[in-house]
């Protein structure tokens, strides 16, 4: 084989997707063969950037408006298109998709397969995370009732159903298997399975009630492999992540979720990350943490405690170590905020403004 020939064989082969296709499979972004980072179907380069569509701006939940307001997911989905998006990330909720422990609930799986096709029309890919029980009033009785190995068999309930409805889309990117889990140091009482709140919602979920003496680490890569086992084996090609909270040093972490650890279980790291103007070292020390040779994705950032415009600097600084962003979009696009004579409505105006010019500086 000529020297040429061999450098093209090179190439070719670290071009080539890590993630084996299957047989018949919608063509899908899967990690490089160094997996470090995401190809799309034609080899290409992919950067997800993005949004969370988490609820809307009334404080509404994606499932509590679907089903009579189609439209405005639709005309949403063209609009964070438009604002310059390629990834938007759906946040399933649990009590929404099981009606029992071992029940999917079919309706709310038929209307995520019609949202995965807006999404394949609008070209955008989709984050699917899952197991929000983010109105705590909404969580069935039945679920918080259950103990850990009941807890996680209807969780597996939850994922196969859900991977069984998304398969054949060519737009799922990644399941998230859930949005800031946690094991705890200690036991907690019956049921406790939310820690606390932000702004009337509960994102922080235990996964485990009682760690029984075990390696918190080790209940985390236990349930990290059954809940991802659910899933490939109804979508053998699903790249896999979990959304972690932004820990400066995971291995004290009260998560118990230590990146260092979890990798092992995972395609590529997920972290959620909210800069701080006036402690700018503790978000450089998350991405530290979490830089463990796999594609990390700051799956969630907004300018919380920093201006829109430091933050905007801070994202076009670290991006060359940062694989993808996503922020949040509620539905209201930068021409309402703009009528709105609010400081809220004017930050987070200027803040999607911004964003939508940083598409130059996070890849194509």
């Amino acid at each position: 084989m000529s020297r040429s020939a061999a450098w093209v064989l090179v190439g070719l082969t670290l071009a080539w997707p890590l993630t084996p296709m299957v047989r018949g499979a919608p063509p899908r972004i899967q990690l490089n063969r160094s997996a470090t980072g995401f190809l799309t179907p034609e080899g290409q380069p992919f950067h997800p950037r993005g949004f969370n569509y988490d609820r809307d701006h009334r404080g509404r939940l994606l499932e509590e408006y679907w089903e009579q307001e189609w439209n405005t997911v639709e005309s949403d989905f063209a609009e964070m298109k438009r604002l310059g998006a390629n990834t938007i990330r759906i946040h399933l909720q649990a009590g929404a998709f099981l009606n029992g422990p071992t029940e999917p609930n079919p309706r709310a799986l038929e209307r995520l397969r019609r949202l995965l096709r807006v999404a394949e029309r609008t070209a955008l890919c989709v984050d699917l995370t899952g197991l929000g029980c983010y109105r705590k009033t909404a969580v069935p009785a039945w679920y918080d009732a259950l103990d850990e190995a009941g807890r996680w068999k209807a969780q597996t309930t939850f994922w196969r159903a859900v991977a069984r409805a998304a398969r054949d889309s060519r737009a799922v990117w990644c399941y998230n298997l859930m949005n800031e889990p946690f094991v705890p140091g200690t036991p907690r009482p019956q049921g406790d399975w939310l820690a606390g709140e932000f702004g009337g919602f509960s994102y922080v979920q235990a996964i485990t009630l009682d760690p029984a003496g075990r390696p918190r680490t080790a209940i985390a890569r236990q349930w990290i492999r059954t809940m991802a086992t659910a899933i490939r084996n109804e979508d053998p090609q699903a790249l896999i992540t979990v959304g972690l909270l932004p820990e400066r040093q995971p291995q004290n972490s009260f998560s118990g979720f230590d990146p260092e650890m979890v990798v092992r279980e995972l395609d590529f790291i997920s972290v959620h990350l909210y800069p701080d103007e006036r402690r700018p070292e503790e978000a450089l020390e998350v991405l530290a943490a979490c830089d463990r040779g796999r594609p990390l994705v700051v799956e969630e950032i907004f300018p919380l405690h920093i201006s829109p415009e430091r933050l905007t600097r801070f994202i076009s600084r670290h991006s060359d170590r940062v694989t993808g962003w996503l922020t949040f979009y509620w539905g209201q696009p930068p021409e309402e905020l703009a009528q709105e004579r609010t400081l809220a409505a004017a930050v987070l105006h200027d803040w999607l403004v911004r964003w939508q010019m940083l598409k130059s500086h996070y890849g194509p």
